[in-house]
């Protein structure tokens, strides 16, 4: 086997923390990785990599012999880029997940623009509301809207998005505007179940400079297990149901829904662009992380200005 294939399979595993995962990196199966840094490990006469607990990690011997290859590999990496421009032209298939909603209406978009200026990267798209874990998955890059929990991926915020209450004119014409979280107690409720499914709105009120957060129990006259679905039924007059601003921009901008509580709204959440954390990261990653990144900012911006104009223009105070 190539020495220089062999160095990539060993800090792949490292970086990646499984054989499996490595393996479906590389595309090769996970006895052959197995066999591989076995070979290594007896030509090399040392143990590099402990085995014995769940996710694989580095002995010392481990530790100093990788940091040699990842020098080994970022040289030949540059070297290559540098013989065939690949630093001008990335190539290969990217693999991208986004919420579903903000996926079809922004990622998409910012995808297809990417994809028409790198001819040579073919790209798939993952649309879902569970967060995917990149390395299990094989992912290069997640959107996520949310607090973030895992501190080994590397993120970029490129914005944020506000939590709303919204419900129809016809539903706020038949049973009146709630004027405080109290009076939400007397409206009919839409929620959009989760797992776990936590039956609550989460608000903020007081001054700006000592927000306090509040939480209320509901019980929903309607769950629905899709975001889509819980918006269709407020737009039917069903209730009120708690959005992220960007999944109902073009109702309130038409109209058909209006925000309502816009002071207890709770602090806007993060919008980040996440990858793995990989000393030599494909070029088709970075040029998209560094092309999303710009083009997903100035989109959020878009958003937030044509849904504040929208929020005020059809606030039913």
């Amino acid at each position: 086997m190539d020495r220089l294939d062999e160095l990539t399979v060993f800090v792949t595993v490292l970086d990646l923390g499984s054989m499996a995962a490595a393996g479906r990196r590389l595309h090769r199966s996970p006895p052959s990785i197995s066999r591989i840094l076995a070979g290594l490990e007896q030509r090399l006469g040392t143990r590099l990599i402990d085995r014995t607990t769940r996710r694989l990690a580095p002995t010392e011997s481990g530790r100093q012999f990788a940091m040699q290859a990842r020098n080994l590999i970022a040289q030949y990496d540059a070297l290559t880029r540098t013989a065939t421009h690949e630093a001008d032209q990335p190539s290969g298939m990217l693999r991208i997940t986004a919420p579903a909603t903000f996926g079809r209406h922004h990622v998409a978009p910012v995808l297809s623009d990417f994809l028409a200026r790198f001819e040579n990267i073919q790209a798939t798209l993952v649309l879902s509301d569970r967060n995917l874990d990149l390395i299990e998955e094989g992912l290069d890059v997640a959107i996520r809207i949310g607090d973030l929990t895992d501190s080994t991926l590397v993120s970029r915020k490129v914005g944020s998005v506000g939590r709303i209450l919204v419900a129809s004119p016809a539903y706020v014409e038949k049973r009146g505007v709630p004027r405080s979280i109290r009076d939400l107690a007397d409206h009919d409720s839409i929620l959009i179940e989760s797992r776990p499914v936590t039956r609550q709105w989460r608000f903020a009120s007081g001054p700006h400079d000592r927000r306090q957060h509040q939480v209320i129990r509901l019980t929903p006259r309607i769950l629905a297990n899709d975001v889509e679905a819980a918006i269709a039924v407020a737009r039917e007059g069903s209730g009120i149901v708690q959005v992220l601003s960007y999944q109902v921009a073009k109702d309130l901008s038409a109209g058909h829904l209006v925000r309502l509580l816009p002071e207890i709204e709770p602090a806007p959440t993060a919008v980040n662009l996440i990858s793995t954390c990989m000393s030599h990261r494909p070029a088709k990653t970075t040029a998209f992380l560094d092309f999303a990144a710009d083009a997903l900012a100035r989109r959020l911006w878009t958003l937030s200005r044509s849904c504040g104009v929208a929020l005020s223009d059809h606030l039913i105070s």
